[in-house]
């Protein structure tokens, strides 16, 4: 059961993995004074929203539900979700910049070069967890546990590997700070050059895909 509640949760895990906006940010913290302390805070708030919402979600719907029995609560917030996220996919490509336009950043992003540890980890928590996104898919993620029924054990192993695989893109340019130094500075550019222009289009295609998931998954659950 355990293995197939883990597989359940990697697309979610994956489409929170795939958000432009804390790559970009990541990059920026590491490319400022401080780089080292400052970008592993800002994994750590990452980290640390993701489990926060997910364990939260977790004992609430533990609490109202039964073990191991099909909530129509969780299955209609899935065709919700997946619905919302559908719309949400087609008015992020009509947003999407036009050839040869570059995309506009936002003002607060150009500021993270000097971000402390201290406003690091806030800002790490706050796109991990209050991201609308994100926080709709740690939600179905947290009650999707509750509901499998899983031990302790599991129920932790579970929300370890959403929070490792959603937060592959955050900690991965970290650790390679870590080890590279000055050599990560110029693929990590690359990296965060690349995400900034092409936020809307990863975007669209993760939202589209995700949202056809979950309207699929909600659909066959009523």
């Amino acid at each position: 059961m355990l293995n197939g509640v883990i597989g359940e949760l990697l697309p979610a895990a994956l489409a929170v993995a795939l958000s432009p906006v804390p790559v970009v940010a990541v990059v920026s913290v590491l490319g400022g004074r401080g780089a080292r302390t400052s970008g592993l805070a800002f994994a750590c708030g990452w980290i640390a929203g993701l489990l926060a919402i997910g364990v939260a979600v977790e004992l609430l719907v533990d609490s109202f539900s039964d073990p191991g029995e099909d909530d129509p609560g969780l299955i209609w917030w899935k065709v919700a979700i997946g619905i919302l996220f559908l719309v949400l996919a087609a008015k992020q490509w009509t947003k999407r910049p036009e050839s040869g336009e570059q995309p506009r950043e936002p003002g607060w992003m150009a500021t993270l070069d000097g971000a402390g540890p201290v406003r690091a980890v806030a800002l790490g928590a706050m796109l991990s967890a209050a991201n609308p996104k994100n926080l709709a898919l740690t939600v179905t993620a947290g009650a999707s546990i509750a509901e499998a029924g899983l031990d302790a054990t599991g129920t932790a192993l579970s929300l370890a590997v959403f929070a490792a695989v959603g937060s592959i893109t955050v900690a991965g340019p970290v650790l390679f700070h870590l080890v590279a130094g000055e050599r990560a500075a110029r693929p990590l550019a690359g990296v965060k050059r690349f995400m900034a222009d092409n936020d809307a289009v990863i975007k669209t295609v993760v939202l589209l895909l995700l949202g056809a998931m979950l309207l699929g998954d909600g659909l066959a659950g009523l």
